[in-house]
């Protein structure tokens, strides 16, 4: 007889959890005790069973990854770049992880200057990634910043990029970026919180110093803010801003006198935010000031920056969202967002022109790239949709023309764009809310319920999720599966109002959205309950988690990535990365109205007695974002609580965080293993 494989049962140690005179059972808190040997005894387990159970799909796994790496051109490079004198590249070479980072003098002749070779930084370790690299004026210098943990706490160190040596100067636990001051020698970077690891202090460096004696520039005390700190284009001003969900406010000082005292741009009020860019003599300000939801476009002299003296350049639209601009000498390039769509607004200084690029796609996404030239007349901005793969394009703004710099090659000799087919449509939601679902398959498949569908959302934070394209998504919609992103309220696709009918008080919009659109792609005959997954990472790992315990008879097949379930309790405890700082998105359930709401939909806390759909859950045991034992005391309650037979898997990356693997194609192996999943549920095994 075939021996059946046991799941690993984790042991129950009862612990109340008690406030505002409701006491809530969790069995499995003991999971949080990282040092404990019989929890990474648990994780282990776990991982010998998924590994045991998907055994079956061990060649396939390995057939997909080449496939998707196979796609992908190992010999690759960016766009160059040209930023005070050098041309910046970053390359990949063939079998390879890690990029290497060069640069070349006056001209893309010049012989290649190798900055970084993450490859040889890499080599003693399981996890690496390179942070923020920061050039000094004179271009001498390189700060640079690496984390070989994934938890997100960068070391900075500093390269003479004449010599090669790299200096003693070494500064711990920053969140990895840092900026330079126009005197070659002072560093301004951003210092975390050991515990929480929220960034709270600016601190300033001295070339050569003892990190331990650098200068406390700022201490943002307040526990709902982060504090970051960066140059401006214009090179004249160091800023530090301070931002929580729901205000922001800036200081600034001349970066030419690193010594001086930084100056309040306008303070901090409640329910103000406004970024800030500088060119010539004055401030360009992008704020919702005075109802202004949707943002609008301001100015100010440099000398009198106070919010009394901001005046309109660009007024408030109820359907158009102002997300960011980039100026040039003649030039002011909106990038707004009108029906869920992105558009490229183009406007002379002098006023003679004002006009929108145009993108003939109904579904697609479009962002502004590197510009760090002032004087130049041409844009760089990116293009992709779901059919078309990523282009880096330069538009000169004198004759009109887009020069393509490079598209994405996907390799293989397979891909045809025209073999596929992207859409949008609309789903009506409980409440009357049309909600828009981008969609993408391969043409000729026949819409009769029998696709299988794996339908992906965030719904968070006014995160939006543009249609983009993906080389490796292809393994799916080869193999007959449909791709559909909801674009569900608590994102910002359709306006901040979007955004704020998903969040606080009005959560439970985000969970009913996706539901709903769920049930719209089947009653369409995209798919069927018996064919529809669902796919969502981190605060969107909640939304999956919360979705099975409300229907779960909708799904075949959940993905749950480094998932936020258990959201009373890390929500209780200020002490876990992110957590105050996250109250204006949630809730304080400190405050009985946000504990009552939140303990409704929170995941873990609302697992019951029911059939549950298959899932796959994966976590890193390094995560700083979600920590592992979320996910890990969500899968052991589950296993306690299902009624069926169903699968149900637990992954944890002993070595990484929240961003899972390090290195370009070890990541694929997740892949290979999430869609192995997929497809071996629904028979697919080549």
């Amino acid at each position: 007889m075939k021996k059946t494989i046991q799941a690993p049962i984790a042991k129950k140690i009862s612990k109340e959890l008690k406030i505002h005179d409701d006491i809530r059972i969790d069995n499995y808190y003991w999971l949080n005790e990282k040092e404990n040997p019989e929890v990474i005894d648990y994780l282990n387990a776990e991982n010998d069973y998924t590994k045991q159970m998907m055994q079956h799909t061990d060649a396939f796994q390995k057939d997909l990854f080449e496939e998707m790496k196979g796609r992908i051109k190992e010999d690759d490079s960016t766009v160059p770049y040209k930023l005070n004198g050098y041309w910046y590249i970053t390359k990949y070479e063939t079998g390879k992880d890690y990029p290497i980072y060069i640069r070349k003098k006056e001209s893309l002749d010049a012989e290649d200057e190798i900055l970084f070779d993450c490859n040889d930084m890499a080599k003693d370790h399981a996890y690496f990634n390179l942070g923020g690299i920061s050039i000094s004026p004179d271009n001498t210098l390189a700060a640079f910043s690496t984390d070989v943990v994934s938890r997100r706490q960068y070391t900075i160190k500093i390269k003479n990029l004449q010599t090669g040596e790299i200096y003693e100067d070494e500064i711990l636990n920053t969140t990895g970026s840092a900026t330079w001051a126009n005197d070659n020698k002072t560093l301004f970077y951003s210092m975390k919180d050991e515990v929480t690891l929220r960034s709270h202090k600016i601190f300033k460096h001295k070339l050569h110093a003892d990190f331990k004696n650098d200068s406390e520039v700022f201490h943002e005390a307040n526990e709902t803010f982060n504090t970051f700190v960066y140059k401006t284009k214009s090179k004249k001003y160091i800023v530090i801003g301070s931002s929580s969900t729901l205000s922001s406010e800036y200081r600034i000082l001349n970066a030419d006198t690193p010594d001086g005292e930084f100056k309040i741009f306008q303070k901090r009020t409640k329910d103000l935010e406004y970024s800030i860019a500088h060119y010539d003599d004055s401030f360009y300000i992008i704020s919702n000031g005075d109802g202004a939801t949707n943002f609008k476009l301001l100015k100010t002299n440099e000398q009198t920056t106070e919010k009394e003296h901001w005046q309109d350049v660009m007024p408030h639209r109820r359907d158009v969202l102002i997300e960011d601009i980039e100026i040039f000498k003649d030039y002011l390039v909106v990038n707004e967002r009108e029906n869920g769509l992105n558009n490229l607004r183009i406007i002379s200084w002098n006023g003679a022109e004002d006009y929108c690029l145009p993108f003939n796609s109904e579904t697609y996404t479009v962002y502004i790239g590197n510009n760090p030239d002032f004087d130049s007349d041409v844009l760089r901005y990116g293009f992709n949709s779901l059919t078309s793969p990523s282009s880096v394009i330069d538009y000169n703004f004198k004759t009109k023309q887009n020069e393509i710099k490079k598209e994405q090659q996907v390799l293989g000799g397979k891909f045809k764009k025209e073999n596929y087919e992207s859409k949008r449509i609309w789903a009506t939601a409980r409440d009357g809310v049309k909600v828009p679902i981008s969609l993408v398959y391969k043409k000729g498949i026949k819409l009769d319920g029998s696709n299988p569908l794996l339908q992906y959302a965030y719904g968070s934070y006014g995160s939006t999720t543009d249609p983009s394209f993906s080389s490796i998504r292809l393994s799916l919609l080869d193999r007959g599966f449909i791709y559909a992103i909801s674009h569900i309220r608590g994102g910002e696709y359709l306006g901040r109002d979007w955004y704020e009918n998903g969040k606080l008080l009005t959560k439970i919009n985000t969970f009913h959205d996706f539901i709903d659109c769920s049930k719209h792609l089947i009653e369409q005959n995209y798919t069927s309950n018996k064919h529809l997954y669902a796919y969502g990472g981190s605060a969107g790992g909640l939304l999956m988690g919360t979705i099975i315990n409300m229907n779960p008879e909708l799904y075949h097949g959940i993905l749950a990535a480094v998932p936020f379930v258990d959201v009373v309790t890390t929500m209780l405890d200020d002490t876990i990365p992110l957590t105050t700082g996250e109250y204006d998105e949630w809730g304080n359930p400190n405050d009985l109205k946000y504990y009552n709401y939140m303990k409704s939909y929170s995941p873990y806390d609302n697992v019951k007695v029911q059939e549950y759909p298959n899932m796959l859950v994966t976590t890193g045991l390094h995560d700083s974002q979600v920590q592992y034992w979320e996910p890990a005391k969500w899968v052991a309650k589950l296993r306690d609580y299902k009624k069926d037979s169903n699968r149900l898997f637990l992954r944890t990356d002993m070595d990484s965080g929240h961003g899972g693997a390090s290195g370009r194609f070890e990541s694929l192996k997740e892949v290979a293993l999430e869609y192995a999943f997929l497809l071996d549920l629904e028979g697919i095994h080549g």
